[in-house]
């Protein structure tokens, strides 16, 4: 069998798109060149150096005009004249004010009574405590002494004990009770002693030097008796440190041969 094949019809070409043509290629072509457009470089930007004592510069601000409305202006009304009986009402209120009772903000005279001849007798309360007439602070070594002096008749109280009680030997005894016996006239004071610190020798020491000061605070003349005793001496003697390889500041340990 024969194969049939079919061809499109071509569209005939009309007259006016052969006028269109030929009159565009008379025409000459004009032709468009792009150029790359060049980036401006930006503005840079400029320091302002500003001192810190100058003063800042205010920018000067608008001011804003606003146009006044008038408002319309009320009239006062014309006042009557004062009449006579305001007056009379202020002076009735003052009659009525002077007439009240005095208040106790205000000050009233106070009527003196008038002093007996005779004085009222005292009621009786407890004894006054002996004054103290005199302080003197004695040391010795870590020991410090506080020792007040008053009228009595020669008790020695330390820490608030007799001295028999509180210094356990003689010696310490008789330091602290030496002042009593250069001075005849110290049997006529109590002495109350306040010591801290040290051992007990060396508070009976502390004692004695601040007693020894009070009674001198209480009579420059007994100076001379005081210091020809020596109880005005201060003994300045510490213990003496320990040193490495002894047992104690002098002692050796014990030698062993064998």
């Amino acid at each position: 069998m024969k194969k049939t094949t079919t061809k499109k019809a071509a569209a005939p070409k009309t007259a006016a798109t052969k006028n269109v043509t030929k009159e565009a290629a008379d025409k000459p072509v004009k032709k468009v060149v792009r150029t790359k457009k060049v980036s401006e470089p930006a503005p840079k930007a400029v320091k302002k150096t500003v001192r810190k004592d100058a003063p800042e510069k205010k920018e000067p601000t608008e001011k804003k005009v606003v146009a006044k409305v008038s408002k319309p202006v009320a009239v006062p009304a014309p006042v009557a004249a004062p009449t006579a009986t305001p007056v009379i009402e202020v002076r009735e209120h003052a009659q009525a004010k002077a007439a009240e009772p005095a208040t106790r903000s205000e000050k009233q005279p106070v009527e003196k009574k008038a002093e007996s001849p005779r004085p009222a007798p005292k009621k009786p309360g407890k004894p006054r405590k002996p004054e103290t007439l005199a302080i003197g602070v004695g040391r010795r070594k870590e020991a410090v002494a506080r020792v007040w002096i008053k009228l009595g008749s020669g008790k020695l109280t330390v820490n608030q004990h007799p001295y028999e009680k509180y210094f356990t030997t003689q010696t310490m005894r008789l330091s602290a009770t030496t002042p009593f016996r250069v001075i005849e006239r110290a049997q006529h004071y109590d002495v109350h002693a306040n010591v801290v610190g040290g051992g007990v020798g060396a508070q009976a020491d502390a004692v004695r030097l601040g007693f020894s000061r009070a009674l001198l605070a209480l009579n420059e003349e007994w100076r001379s008796s005081l210091r020809a005793a020596g109880l005005l001496t201060v003994d300045a003697r510490q213990k003496e440190r320990k040193k490495y390889g002894q047992k104690r500041a002098r002692r050796k340990f014990q030698f062993v041969k064998r």
